[in-house]
């Protein structure tokens, strides 16, 4: 029998919370602006982490760890964010959440070219079959359409292309933080980072000024609280919880996802778009299965850079749960 304590529910709620994070950022989105609605997200959700994870010093990080992973954090979020708020319409912005949840699949893919190991051939065709649920979704009603693709595409490039970046992106960012964080987790500045780097960008650009009535304001303060705390509540989760319920929950985060979007933005999905978004969540279980091994012991205590969305370090892990000092172990098989 599975046991599940408040850290295990902690690192359930996270991921509850992150499910929200389409619909939400859509929402804000269409009320104060793709950038300056972004902009606005983040420096909430700074704030909701300065409160409840504070903002450590950053001398205690190294350089490369902050120029490197500060880079690609602040570059994945802003390609999320602009890619959902800059969506055609609220359908399309739940097709740009399926493509980003490309990135557990993607992160196995660049895990096994950094490790050079011989791993199991089928988990190639696990990779594929998420791609192939993406392609299966943006084909629309007609399933695996490539004309209907094309002109989907071809309606709104940016977008498009910004989701499959960000996906990319998060998959070399779960893999190289790891190696340069040194357990140290610089998650408040990097939304800090975010925050700014999204500011700048909106004064820059044309869009209108932002008109904050009280409905908008409402939505941005739960969007806000959403995404910082649920980087709260997983910190507490994969530090006591029961970290192989955590992991095998968040290759579920897909369908999750999906759903809490489209009850917020109140939108139908069809049964060829929930076939899609099933592919890309099985896509990713199957990549951790054929990638797990044997059960390793790894000195560094904390794991969050490379898991901060998910539960994924060269695939997938598996952390028993311990008492503070002891060893952590991390299944990557």
């Amino acid at each position: 029998m599975v046991k599940i304590d408040k850290y295990t529910l902690a690192g359930c709620a996270a991921i509850l919370l992150w499910s929200t994070t389409v619909g939400f950022v859509r929402n804000v989105a269409e009320q104060l602006g793709a950038i300056g609605g972004a902009a606005m997200i983040y420096t909430v959700s700074s704030l909701f982490l300065v409160l409840f994870l504070g903002a450590p010093k950053l001398k205690l990080f190294s350089t490369k760890y902050l120029l490197i992973g500060g880079a690609l954090f602040v570059s994945y979020e802003i390609c999320l964010s602009l890619a959902l708020g800059m969506a055609n319409n609220r359908m399309q912005a739940v097709e740009m959440g399926v493509i980003n949840y490309l990135w557990p699949s993607l992160t196995v893919l660049v895990a096994v070219f950094i490790s050079k190991k011989p791993v199991n051939k089928a988990l190639y065709p696990a990779i594929a079959l998420a791609f192939f649920g993406v392609a299966w979704t943006v084909g629309g009603d007609q399933g695996l359409s490539l004309t209907y693709i094309a002109k989907n595409i071809a309606s709104n490039p940016a977008s498009y292309a910004m989701a499959f970046s960000g996906a990319f992106i998060w998959a070399f960012y779960c893999n190289i933080t790891k190696y340069l964080a040194n357990g140290k987790n610089a998650i408040t500045w990097f939304f800090i980072a975010t925050a700014i780097t999204l500011w700048i960008k909106y004064f820059i650009s044309n869009e209108p000024a932002i008109t904050l009535t009280a409905d908008a304001a409402f939505d941005l303060l739960i969007t806000g609280a959403a995404m910082g705390s649920g980087y709260a509540l997983w910190n507490i989760g994969i530090l006591r919880g029961n970290m192989m319920l955590l992991a095998t929950l968040s290759y579920f985060t897909p369908i999750f996802s999906t759903f809490l979007s489209a009850w917020i933005l109140d939108i139908e999905l069809t049964a060829t778009f929930w076939q899609g978004v099933v592919m890309v969540s099985m896509g990713s279980l199957l990549c951790w299965w054929f990638t797990r091994e044997k059960a390793v012991l790894v000195e560094d205590p904390v794991i969050e850079d490379a898991v901060i969305e998910g539960a994924v370090i060269e695939g997938a892990i598996e952390m028993e749960k311990r008492e503070p000092g002891e060893t952590q172990v991390i299944k990557t098989e």
